[in-house]
Parts: C-alpha cells; structure tokens; sequence
C-alpha cells in the first residue's frame, strides 16, 4: 500500500471519529461534552472538535490524489478507496446532521440520491469501457457542500453574527449542483444507457 492509499485510508479512520463524536451517547458513561457561550451562541465542544477532523479529512482529499499523480502513484485500489471515502466522509456526516436537527432532511434525500444516480451512470458507461472523468460542475457542487459542512460544525461563525445563513446558503447550492451535474451526467452518456437499436 503507498503512501497516497495510506492517506486515504486515514480520511475513513478519520470519519469514523467524526461520527463516533456526533453519534455516541457518551452520557451513558457519566461524560457530556461541555458547552461554552460564545457572544451568545451556544456551541458544543464535540462539534468543534468533529469540524477541525473534518477540515483535516477533506484536506487529505485533496493531498492524496496530489501525491499520486505526482510520483505516478495512481492504482486501481487507490481509485476505488478514494471514491468511498469521499462519500463516506460526507454522505453520513450530513444525515447525522439532519438528524440532529442542524440542516433541513432534504440536503442528505438529494444529495445522497444523486450519488447513487451517478454511481449507476458510471458503471453503466465503465461497463462499456468508458471512464467518466468528474466534471466540473460536480466538483463545484463538492466544494460547496466540504465549505457549508464545516460552516455547520462552527455554528455558522462569524455569518452567525450577521444573521446571514451562508452554511444553510452553500448548502442548497451544493444540492443545486448535484441535480445539474447529474443530468449532465446523464446527458454525456446518454447513448450508453439507452443505446440506439440498429
């Protein structure tokens, strides 16, 4: 396993801390996550704490195909570990969230929807031996949601403060563009889905 694997590894390590801290229910073992007033929003030790492994998780996203393609690194087993850990990083984090009541339950039903529409587009066309390469507006659409997730780990400061939800904000527009981009998707591979009969 090379280093760039490694890395991608650690990024699922890294997301089943995220997790375990939002999801354990650590008062079972007589423990609670303090809670601190900061200029009057409430904020939540473990959520803190889960935005700073997120923002060094979605780091390694960007290290880990860096230093592959760099020292011509790139294998099959890197490819395929990297696609999971990158929905496994955000698929679950945000319907913890929409369970928790921090983002609207519709941001994880398209999100994740889209992810399976795409994954079978994908596999459709590799099946006819093409590789489709990501698209621009989907990584758009990653940034988006990557920069609104750690907007709701840190309670949406400092936009807080001006009563401005960007977190919410980047939110919709991440799902915005996970719709187009999959239509695009659709759209590029059209004739392999539905081939035209001869």
């Amino acid at each position: 396993m090379n280093l760039p694997t490694k890395i991608t590894v650690a990024r699922l390590f890294l997301t089943a801390v995220i997790i375990a801290l939002l999801c354990i229910p650590f008062s079972y073992f007589r423990f609670n996550f303090p809670k601190y007033d900061f200029y009057g929003i409430p904020i939540q030790l473990n959520y803190i704490l889960s935005g700073i492994i997120f923002i060094i998780a979605s780091l390694t996203d960007f290290l880990d195909g860096y230093l592959a393609r760099k020292n011509n690194q790139v294998t099959d087993l890197g490819k395929m570990l990297d696609a999971i850990a990158d929905k496994v990083l955000v698929n679950p984090v945000l319907i913890v969230l929409a369970a928790q009541h921090f983002i609207p339950v519709i941001v994880p039903v398209i999100y994740v929807t889209r992810d399976i529409v795409v994954d079978a587009i994908k596999m459709q066309a590799a099946t006819k031996g093409k590789v489709q390469a990501a698209i621009k507006t989907g990584k758009y659409k990653t940034a988006c949601m990557m920069v609104g997730i750690c907007l709701v780990f840190f309670y949406n400061i400092p936009f807080e403060f001006m009563n401005i939800r960007v977190d919410l904000g980047l939110l919709i527009i991440a799902c915005i563009l996970a719709v187009v981009s999959a239509f695009e998707y659709y759209h590029i591979n059209k004739e392999l889905i539905f081939p035209k009969e001869k």
